[in-house]
């Protein structure tokens, strides 16, 4: 039998429980609520936009091919049954497929390109909204460039990221 759980406001629970008492407690009341709401007309509903994973597929390969895919696998952290379908989906989509490490270092640079985007906004409202002259805004406008310049060097090593396991999954 599957299981129901409904987080409600401490308020509400306690009104239901009050009807609910009267009615034979609260789950025999609610699984009545639920069969009446299941026999009543229900609009036509669109099909779940989640993917369920209900194909299968089985590969019967030689016993050193076998030990191959378990060295590639584990060489990359993955299962095999993950490199397996990293390597499907990458044909099929032609997208990155990312180990765990590398959505790790992904998130990672994500988390510094967002950094550094911050500190830009800061210097450029601090630009906007102060007279600077001088020594002063030769010292902001030199702060902007190494952000440039780093950000430049991030989206760098992104696009090389990206380079590297479209290869990797590629045709070799």
């Amino acid at each position: 039998m599957d299981r129901l759980t409904v987080r409600l406001p401490t308020d509400l629970i306690r009104r239901f429980d009050a009807a609910a008492a009267e009615r034979g407690g609260r789950s025999r009341f609610l699984r009545r609520l639920i069969e009446r709401a299941a026999q009543a007309a229900l609009p036509e509903l669109a099909a779940p936009s989640v993917t369920r994973l209900d194909s299968k597929l089985s590969l019967r390969l030689a016993p050193d091919d076998m030990a191959l895919l378990e060295l590639e696998a584990a060489r990359t952290g993955l299962s095999r049954t993950q490199w397996t379908v990293a390597l499907i989906r990458r044909r099929l989509h032609e997208r990155p497929q990312l180990s765990p490490s590398e959505a790790i270092a992904f998130i990672g640079i994500q988390r510094e390109l967002r950094r550094i985007g911050v500190n830009v906004n800061q210097i450029a409202r601090a630009l906007n909204t102060a007279v600077l002259e001088g020594k002063v805004l030769d010292l902001e406008v030199a702060q902007l460039g190494d952000f440039a310049v780093e950000i430049r060097a991030h989206l760098g090593g992104v696009h090389d990221a990206f380079k590297g396991n479209l290869h990797y999954w590629s045709d070799r």
